[in-house]
């Protein structure tokens, strides 16, 4: 039955919208001094780190987040704090992890290939180191012991290396969550300039030389010209010019004049 729930729960966590704050391989840029205390003191980072997640509310805790067939059993009600120091120290994967589960579930956050790339290749390598050195144990052959002690040490390596990314990455998110984001400090804003409807039309005078001016002596004085006169209307005209005086009506024809048919 529990089986069943954990994998109903992975499934749930594959349809979730959101993503973490950021990724694993970011997270010693982002805040490397967390990163750092996280690597040297891991199980103080996952103890503050699962506090935080329950908002330092020790009433809700139970023992790896409630996602072990373990929680709810072991009497956390009655001592939760030293039942939390007791997770962190003996089961230190298990309570990085439960709490990663904790906020996933709780932000609706889904972790990215890459993420998922580099977890199990850490898991992966830590399974073939433990099979090496059971073969090892078994056949006593001094080859395969000497892979088995490689592999060892690089599965330690992986899991040293992977566990503190994964805390930092879960106290970025955290972070977000609290709103410590603080704002941006106020600065000067930039001078800000107006856009205008006419630029193509009127071009910046920067770079350009100024437009050409007249030059007039000292106490000249520039007169204007008239304006152009128009050009009379036809209703102004007079509609008939009257003949000059003594100029006959109508002048008769020649003598011996006919008309032609």
């Amino acid at each position: 039955m529990a089986s069943e729930i954990q994998m109903k729960n992975i499934q749930l966590r594959q349809n979730y919208q959101n993503f973490w704050q950021t990724d694993l391989m970011n997270t010693m840029e982002l805040d490397p001094l967390y990163c750092c205390f996280a690597c040297w003191c891991g199980p103080c980072a996952s103890y503050l780190l699962r506090r935080r997640a329950l908002y330092n509310d020790m009433k809700r805790y139970k023992c790896c987040a409630g996602y072990m067939p373990c929680s709810g059993k072991c009497k956390e009600n009655k001592c939760p704090e030293f039942c939390l120091c007791t997770e962190v120290f003996c089961c230190f994967g298990n309570s990085v992890a439960s709490t990663r589960f904790l906020l996933q579930d709780e932000l609706n956050i889904q972790t990215t290939e890459c993420d998922n790339c580099i977890i199990a290749f850490m898991l992966c390598l830590q399974q073939v180191a433990c099979i090496f050195s059971f073969v090892a144990m078994i056949i006593g052959n001094d080859e395969i012991r000497e892979a088995a002690h490689i592999l060892n040490c690089l599965a330690d390596i992986a899991y040293c290396s992977v566990c503190p990314c994964m805390q930092t990455q879960h106290k970025i998110e955290m972070d977000k969550r609290d709103r410590m984001f603080g704002p941006r400090p106020m600065t000067i804003p930039p001078i800000q300039f107006m856009l205008r409807t006419d630029y193509h039309q009127n071009p910046p005078m920067d770079g350009y030389p100024p437009p050409y001016q007249q030059a007039y002596a000292p106490g000249y004085v520039v007169q204007d010209y008239p304006p152009s006169i128009p050009p009379p209307l036809a209703q102004d005209y007079p509609s008939s010019v009257p003949p000059p005086p003594n100029y006959p009506s109508s002048v008769p024809p020649p003598p011996n004049y006919r008309p032609s048919c």
